[in-house]
């Protein structure tokens, strides 16, 4: 099978042109190769695809319809080398039922943690057709795995926002649990307080960011984007119980559950279905990149991801990781003191990361 892949000084990643041109591996060398995406130890496909076979794992990209007709169908694949280190791994298909285009970029820079997703969406024929993208970003979870959304996020959807949810702590029936009689088990970002299958989606945001941080590796992704081109964004979970841990032994053998964390281009919700013009091209990026030691951000672009809680002895939890060596960056970080506090600064294999302890 044809395996090819990227690396340099602090992401590792391999793909699978001949199972629908998903990111198979995605790996944060600065913190001990920690599997930042779901790494699948077996090809085990389910009927979940819309023409049959599907698997879990990585991250699988679906367009014009979820879980795409070619999902698990061989794509073309060519290397670009763009000069100065800079390679994109090219995934092209033609999608069967409706003769569309799509290509999918992989790239990656040397001396930087940023993934760049290259989307590039051809319409073919003469006729107006419609399509959605989402990303289908899998992530290994366990009770201290914790995904993060913007702090402006205070309700998400159901698929065609069929049922709403308060956020992030849920008060409501949703999905038919009654999250207001479980409290303290009614986090909707841990995967351990959702005992159903479950999507929600952000309705509203003025972010660019979101990701997942797993609290036992210390290690964690964000995925960011331009909201006005790429609003989606979205958790699925089999869930935490007995339908859901059967799901997990249908997809894997030893790798566990996991969450995907879903980014959309277009549209915010699903089933949205958006335009492509007849001959018309769209095009578009999406970047991800991983980080460590920091929990889950309250802010983050492709350059940086920042933490800041007021903890409840007021205490602040402040700190800063970055997608590339920032000459400087820790000196000027170090500048920020509101009260007489300690600071502890470190460098982790050129990702500057600050993290100050201070009393309000």
């Amino acid at each position: 099978m044809l395996r090819p892949g990227l690396e340099n000084e602090f992401v590792r990643l391999v793909m699978l042109p001949e199972i629908g041109g998903r990111i198979f591996l995605g790996q944060d060398k600065a913190n001990a190769d920690y599997d930042f995406f779901y790494r699948q130890e077996v090809i085990k496909p389910a009927l979940v695809g819309l023409a049959g076979p599907w698997v879990s794992g990585g991250v699988e990209f679906n367009w014009p319809q979820h879980h795409r007709p070619g999902t698990y169908l061989p794509t073309d694949v060519e290397i670009e080398d763009e000069g100065e280190g800079v390679f994109t791994v090219w995934q092209s298909e033609h999608d069967p039922l409706n003769r569309l285009k799509g290509m999918h970029g992989i790239r990656l820079r040397p001396g930087s943690s940023l993934i760049e997703l290259r989307g590039r969406l051809y319409n073919r024929t003469p006729f107006t057709q419609t399509f959605l993208w989402w990303a289908n970003v899998a992530a290994r979870v366990h009770d201290n795995y914790q995904s993060f959304f913007p702090t402006d996020v205070h309700y998400v959807a159901d698929h065609a926002v069929r049922a709403m949810s308060s956020f992030p702590l849920a008060e409501n029936f949703y999905y038919g649990v009654d999250y207001a009689v479980r409290r303290g088990a009614n986090d909707l970002t841990l995967y351990k307080n959702i005992p159903v299958p479950t999507s929600y989606m952000v309705c509203q945001t003025q972010e660019d960011f979101f990701g997942g941080y797993d609290h036992d590796a210390q290690g964690g992704f964000v995925h960011v984007a331009n909201k006005y081109i790429s609003p989606g964004k979205k958790q699925w979970t089999w869930g935490n119980h007995e339908f859901g841990w059967a799901w997990d032994r249908e997809l894997t053998d030893t790798g566990g559950p996991y969450v995907e964390l879903m980014a959309g281009v277009y549209t915010d919700n699903q089933p949205d279905f958006t335009y492509i013009a007849p001959y018309e091209t769209k095009t578009f990026s999406q970047f991800w990149w991983p980080y460590q030691k920091l929990g889950p951000v309250q802010q983050a672009n492709t350059l940086a991801a920042v933490r800041l809680v007021v903890r409840d002895d007021r205490s602040i939890d402040l700190g800063l990781a970055v997608s590339r060596p920032m000459e400087g960056l820790a000196r000027g970080f170090e500048r920020w003191r509101p009260c007489d506090s300690g600071c502890d600064l470190e460098c982790l294999a050129g990702h500057a990361m600050a993290t100050h302890r201070a009393s309000l």
